[in-house]
């Protein structure tokens, strides 16, 4: 279905999944030097402050790969008359000692839609228009990548004589760790400089993505430095930014992020307590409220902050503390 009709259906869902990939990306790169900052999600095509590095690789392969992902979904739980269950497959041969059956996640449908809306938004056909092409195609291979085989037993007295077997979505924080990989890994495709409009470079272009496996992540130009702030790209860079260093259920990604963002971006560590608030201790009163009692924690958080700047607080903290017991002794 194309048109007026199909947007009608379609875009509530192209929009949430649209959502769902920013999310992702910046779960993904929370800790990273590049956190996914609003400015780099927009996927319009040829704006002048665009980059083709490999973080918009990410950007269109992850957005790509939410809006499939959703109307999959979507579809498997009813939303739409037109589309069910993928039983293609059903009664085949799957493997030694099951078969193909049940209902699995119509990825199919997801994959069609998702390129109508996401692919409609390129409408150059130089170099920076095939990288986006071809890393909204790897979010899609990403979706696909990591289906889950899910399998039932068949067979007398709880025996497991045969399986039936379908397929259905991961999490999306699957997919999300899955183009992770794939973006350390991207490819560097050497055409920027005089890849124009013409004929000529359009076969070149078209001739050199073809080689390249449809399951990579792809891009153009180095990244910057992203500790240091550049107004003109919108970038940030780290000072300022928030690291951790301790605490339960960690990665080691998380636990080396004051190293990343702050030591290795020439920055010191600061140290800060903060006082949280929160409701504890509820109980519930019959009949009908809930009454909870505030509870209040010191937690210690870490900043990258410039080098000279956290004597000088650190000096003044101690200043006050000084003036305080002078004080107290008068």
């Amino acid at each position: 279905m194309t048109g007026p009709k199909a947007y009608l259906i379609y875009s509530s869902s192209v929009a949430a999944g649209a959502q769902s990939g920013i999310e992702e990306c910046k779960y993904q790169f929370a800790w990273d030097r590049w956190n996914c900052p609003e400015r780099a999600l927009q996927l319009s095509t040829h704006s002048s402050l665009r980059s083709a590095n490999r973080e918009t690789a990410f950007v269109h392969a992850i957005s790509s790969a939410g809006v499939m992902y959703t109307l999959t979904r979507n579809c498997s739980l009813g939303d739409f008359d037109n589309c069910g269950c993928d039983d293609s497959r059903n009664g085949q041969r799957g493997g030694h000692g099951w078969l193909w059956g049940g209902c699995s996640d119509n990825v199919g449908f997801g994959e069609a839609i998702s390129k109508q809306f996401v692919d409609a938004l390129e409408t150059g056909q130089d170099a920076r228009a095939a990288m986006n092409l071809h890393n909204n195609e790897a979010g899609r291979k990403a979706v696909k990548g990591t289906m889950q085989r899910t399998c039932k037993c068949h067979g007398v007295s709880g025996s497991c004589t045969t399986q039936t077997c379908w397929l259905q979505l991961p999490e999306f924080r699957e997919v999300g760790n899955y183009l992770k990989e794939k973006y350390h890994r991207a490819l560097k495709v050497d055409l920027l400089r005089g890849a124009g409009n013409s004929a000529a470079s359009r076969g070149a272009i078209a001739e050199t993505f073809s080689s390249i496996s449809r399951k990579e992540l792809v891009h153009l130009e180095d990244s910057p430095d992203y500790c240091l702030e550049n107004r003109t790209l919108g970038l940030p860079g780290t000072e300022g930014r928030e690291c951790l260093k301790k605490g339960k259920n960690l990665s080691k990604w998380e636990k080396r992020s004051c190293k990343r963002l702050c030591g290795e971006c020439g920055l010191a560590v600061e140290e800060r307590k903060a006082e949280m608030v929160s409701s504890c201790n509820c109980k519930f009163h019959w009949c009908c409220a809930v009454k909870c009692e505030q509870c209040r924690k010191t937690v210690t958080k870490y900043f990258c902050v410039k080098k000279g700047g956290q004597r000088v607080r650190n000096e003044s903290a101690s200043s006050r503390r000084k003036n305080l017991r002078l004080r107290k002794k008068h």
